[in-house]
């Protein structure tokens, strides 16, 4: 089994802002994999899903916690303990500040750079869980993050990031299967990062 949790913010109005693409990333794994209806469970929102993989099939608990961002671990941990999982069988979808818009890497371990969700989740669980980092690019002036992270995807970066959202959900048998690194390069290959930055595009058609 594997649990596929997002990170966001629960109301209606984070619902298109740059913290919320792991939200929408799970919107869009929902979508493909038919799974069923989102109910409350484990302090969010969790729907049950099945992936074909070449080695058989996969269960998926889909998890938005509903414990806002910076308090993600509480629902994660839950569903990990309830279901007696790994941090390997948890992936765990955000936005990254540090990573340009449109790029896409996974991630074993590590730090948790000032995510105060990944953050959380390591308290809970340990820092060994697997990671989908999407890249949001950085306002510039480390002042200007929060503004930033809880502002809305501009017009122009729906050119990328609808894209990929799909390919996050097209090539998701790869992830299931265990090789992350295939499952990264055939995201990029699906949905290839913008070569030019979109939100200048959006600020000079401001």
């Amino acid at each position: 089994m594997l649990i596929l949790a997002g990170l966001g913010n629960p109301e209606a109005k984070y619902e298109k802002n740059r913290h919320n693409v792991g939200f929408m990333a799970l919107d869009a794994l929902a979508r493909k994999w038919s799974t069923g209806p989102w109910r409350a469970r484990f302090q969010g929102l969790a729907c049950d899903g099945l992936v074909e993989t070449p080695a058989g099939p996969v269960k998926l608990l889909l998890l938005k916690p509903k414990t806002y961002y910076n308090e993600s671990g509480r629902a994660v941990g839950e569903a990990m303990k309830f279901f007696k999982l790994k941090p390997t069988d948890v992936i765990v979808f955000h936005d990254e500040i540090d990573m340009a818009p449109g790029r896409f890497r996974m991630k074993a371990g590590g730090g948790a750079a000032g995510n105060n969700g990944v953050r959380s989740i390591t308290s809970q669980v340990g820092d060994t869980f697997r990671r989908g980092r999407i890249g949001v690019g950085h306002p510039g002036d480390k002042d200007m993050v929060m503004h930033y992270v809880l502002g809305d995807f501009h017009k122009a970066e729906h050119q990328w990031l609808d894209p990929m959202l799909d390919a996050l959900a097209d090539a998701l048998p790869f992830a299931a299967a265990g090789d992350d690194e295939r499952y990264q390069a055939e995201v990029m290959r699906l949905a290839p990062a913008p070569k030019a930055d979109p939100r200048k595009a959006a600020k000079s058609a401001d």
